[in-house]
């Protein structure tokens, strides 16, 4: 071969290497271009219908209680569906779950799994949600729970697929120490026991990092930026601010809430969440 040949063969190898080399970086990147993240809300009291236009302007989708929210004796969101959608918000249907202390025999876990999920399939119709639509079950408490708290899980959730819905649960993604050298984040401990792939998972962790404080980032982080890589849905925010957990955040009112940009009175605290998808209780 002459050494012009060589010279451009030699060019061609380099160049390749170059483009090998950051093909390589890109698929590292854990959030590739043209993949989107979006913003939505929650909040235990429904609003009301004046303020959806406002929050509309910064939140994609909203939490969407079924049941009454953790304290509540009544439930603010029913009837709400046909308003918030001509707004064209997505939702995030939340039906409450049991404590622990309301569990102590394996029995009644099973049987109280069953009875929630067909009161809150029974609400979804009631509401005009789809069939298919996942529905969260909130789940308060953290750490590690015990067999029959894991019982009365596998029990909502193979009850709520027999009513046909899909199964989700709303629970923590923060990890606890639980001395000794040991951790657990509850989510993996809920998935690791209730054997099923097709439950989606939305977690809570509002330390800072991860979370970015409260705030509606331009780009939103995508939901495995929570620290738990299968999550769909991450609430990184909660209000009022965890001060043991969240001490380090920004952004919070002097009162320790999260409000939504536009909302200079201080009318709606929040909480805050980004979703793989505008629409995240959406049947596939």
């Amino acid at each position: 071969m002459r050494a012009p040949a060589i010279f451009v063969f030699a060019l061609l190898v380099a160049f390749s290497g170059i483009t090998l080399c950051c093909a390589k970086l890109d698929s590292q990147d854990p959030k590739p271009a043209g993949v989107h993240s979006f913003a939505g809300f929650d909040r235990n009291e429904y609003p009301g219908d004046a303020a959806l236009p406002l929050l509309r302007k910064s939140y994609s989708f909203a939490g969407y209680w079924l049941s009454p929210p953790p304290g509540e004796k009544s439930n603010s969101w029913i009837g709400k569906r046909g308003v918030m959608q001509a707004q064209g918000f997505g939702f995030l249907l939340l039906f409450q779950g049991r404590t622990s202390g309301q569990l102590p025999y394996k029995k009644d876990s099973i049987e109280a799994g069953l009875a929630d999920a067909q009161a809150a399939a029974a609400a979804a119709r009631r509401d005009g949600f789809a069939e298919g639509s996942v529905i969260f079950l909130d789940v308060e408490e953290g750490g590690r729970f015990f067999d029959g708290y894991h019982a009365y899980l596998r029990s909502w959730a193979e009850s709520l697929t027999k009513e046909k819905f899909r199964p989700g649960i709303y629970c923590s993604g923060i990890v606890v120490d639980e001395g000794e050298g040991s951790t657990i984040i509850s989510a993996d401990d809920i998935r690791a026991h209730l054997g099923m792939a097709d439950v989606v998972y939305w977690v809570y962790n509002d330390a800072c990092p991860p979370s970015p404080g409260c705030a509606v980032p331009q780009n939103p982080p995508a939901p495995s930026a929570s620290g738990v890589a299968y999550a769909s849905v991450w609430q990184y925010v909660r209000s009022p601010r965890e001060k043991k957990v969240a001490r380090h955040c920004r952004g919070y009112a002097s009162d320790g809430n999260c409000f939504a940009p536009g909302d200079t009175g201080h009318k709606w605290f929040l909480d805050e969440n980004v979703a793989t998808t505008s629409n995240p209780s959406a049947g596939r």
